[in-house]
């Protein structure tokens, strides 16, 4: 009862924060069939074991304890808290098009200790079998309810993919067979070999990918399936993979099946795949190519239950790159182009520094790469904060306005991390590496409104659910061109115009409170009615300006989607 009335308490808050009126707030169909294209994602990353707890039941699945160190052992998140907080509404106030959690798949069941303290596999990049759901996240039902309660609301689920690496060896999981893993050497990162025919890290061995000689399933993986009473299920499908494809029976392959019968059977929409630069780039376009066959599959088998008609979609973690690097990653001795394979975007890397100069100097450059420069056709995806970057653009928490309005108006796919919008902490006191980044959602903080530095926690999520509606109504947001039209203040448009979709905003920055006036350069007619999604105030075009009375010195303007 105690939860459930928590979780009313914050819907209300969330409802009462948002600012909707009446035209905005069109439902479920609406949102459902808004234009969308990835290009103009926001994608909201959680930590699956720290977003919500759906199921207090599953805590402690496989013996595992809550006694690790601070922050590393399982707190509770599952998949039935997203799929709580889908149902609640609180991503469609966020303006979220897509969600992507950390990996769900099982993982290793013991703990290590490798300085850091007692560390279980909450985070869920300690893969031991790709085959099924980790208990501690929940069950197929639950994965398949929260995927067809996000398609519902027009929201696409990537799940996070790894195959570059199992689990660690613990006293309860042993080491996978020589055959499938390479122990060393540990990466240099000085060139080519010193990235990818290495390990990541001692005591995680590494997949070896670059092998096309049969290799035998792990006896440990057959026991495990026989006692749990689908040995014979998971070895026929096998056969019909290989027979299908042609592809030898080595350890990628078994990655690639094992990965995309995820996308098959659910209708996963795409994945962000973890430590590609550690594999050969190569193993990523035939992922990409068995699960575009796989969602097209589904979707042709479930037609009432798909979000759109779009191909499967691909995010990569090439730790380094950045937007300037345009289509190529440098390894030192040899660049590769990591969007020629099967890749639709790659994290940008060097955003949260771009995004402490000009403003303008950001926006204008990021259009001119995605729309006129090497990277059209693909995109980037931009980020001020995560689970493993230990210097965030705002670590403290102390400018969580600016970094929303700098990630949700910047051209490019938007990555919010889980709290940013609640200005959730980073730095937790007795936490180790980057645990600290990885606390438990604040709800507490978003319920009382805790107030920190001068601002009020719910105030902060209101700004960004307002500049989140306003880019997910709006494709021209992330995906347009950009114009500036005045300096200061600082005014300026984006304009989308691609296959039979069109769309044109204006924007205002540093606007004076109260009354203000600001240039339309021509992109609305005389006497067009329009939505400033800020204030939730209607104005009319009037000539080639726009007067608008507000107490905001930010203006989001279009044409109201209803």
């Amino acid at each position: 009862m105690q939860k459930r009335l928590f979780a009313l308490v914050v819907f209300l808050i969330l409802i009462s924060a948002c600012g909707r009126s009446p035209r905005e707030d069109s439902g479920l169909e609406s949102l459902s069939k808004l234009p969308f294209v990835w290009e103009n994602a926001t994608i909201y990353f959680l930590l699956t074991d720290r977003f919500y707890n759906g199921d207090p039941g599953n805590d402690n699945s496989l013996g595992r304890l809550p006694d690790g160190d601070t922050l590393r052992y399982f707190m509770g998140g599952d998949l039935k808290g997203i799929t709580h907080m889908i149902e609640e509404g609180y991503f469609d106030a966020l303006g979220v098009s897509a969600i992507w959690m950390t990996p769900i798949f099982e993982n290793v069941r013991g703990f290590t200790d490798e300085g850091t303290g007692k560390t279980y596999a909450y985070h869920g990049y300690w893969m031991r079998d790709w085959t099924c759901l980790d208990p501690n996240f929940g069950t197929a039902t639950d994965l398949r309810e929260m995927v067809d309660a996000a398609h519902n609301r027009g929201i696409r689920i990537l799940l996070d993919a790894v195959a570059n690496h199992t689990g660690p060896v613990t006293d309860v999981d042993p080491q996978w067979p020589d055959e499938w893993v390479r122990t060393g050497p540990v990466c240099t990162y000085v060139d080519f070999a010193s990235t990818v025919e290495c390990t990541l890290v001692e005591n995680l061995p590494d997949f070896r990918t670059d092998l096309e000689e049969p290799v035998d399933l792990p006896q440990f993986l057959l026991q495990k399936w026989e006692q749990e009473g689908r040995l014979e299920e998971e070895l026929s499908e096998l056969d019909q993979f290989f027979e299908r494809t042609g592809y030898p029976r080595a350890p990628r392959y078994y990655l690639i099946k094992w990965l995309c019968d995820w996308v098959r059977e659910y209708g996963i929409d795409g994945f962000r795949v973890d430590t590609a630069k550690h594999t050969e780039a190569d193993i990523w376009d035939e992922l990409a190519e068995e699960a575009r066959t796989a969602l097209r599959e589904w979707k042709e088998k479930n037609p009432a239950r798909k979000p759109d008609d779009l191909d499967f979609w691909m995010v990569g973690e090439v730790y380094g790159y950045n937007i300037g690097s345009g289509r190529n990653y440098d390894y030192g001795d040899r660049q590769v182009d990591f969007y020629a394979n099967g890749f639709d975007a790659l994290i940008n890397f060097q955003f949260k520094y771009d995004a402490k100069g000009s403003t303008e100097s950001l926006f204008r450059s990021y259009s001119e790469a995605l729309n006129a420069g090497e990277l059209n056709e693909f995109t980037v995806l931009n980020y001020l904060s995560s689970h493993d970057d230990a210097n965030p653009f705002d670590a403290f928490r102390q400018q969580p306005m600016e970094t929303g309005t700098l990630l949700l108006l910047s051209p490019g796919t938007a990555q919010i991390y889980y709290g940013d919008e609640t200005a959730r902490i980073l730095h937790v006191p007795g936490a180790k590496g980057d645990a600290h980044l990885r606390s438990f959602m604040n709800w507490e903080d978003l319920a009382d409104n805790s107030t920190r530095d001068g601002y009020g926690i719910a105030e902060v999520h209101e700004h960004w659910q307002k500049l989140g509606r306003f880019r997910r109504k709006h494709i021209s947001v992330g995906a347009g061109v950009h114009s500036m039209l005045q300096e200061v203040p600082y005014v300026f448009t984006r304009s989308y115009e691609s296959n039979g979709l069109s769309d044109v905003v204006l924007i205002g920055l540093g606007l004076p409170e109260g009354e203000k006036t600001l240039p339309t350069g021509g992109i609305f007619l005389h006497g067009t009615i329009l939505l400033d999604y800020y204030s939730g105030q209607t104005v009319q075009v009037t000539g080639d300006e726009i007067r608008l009375n507000s107490p905001f010195s930010l203006a989001l303007l279009g044409v109201a989607h209803e």
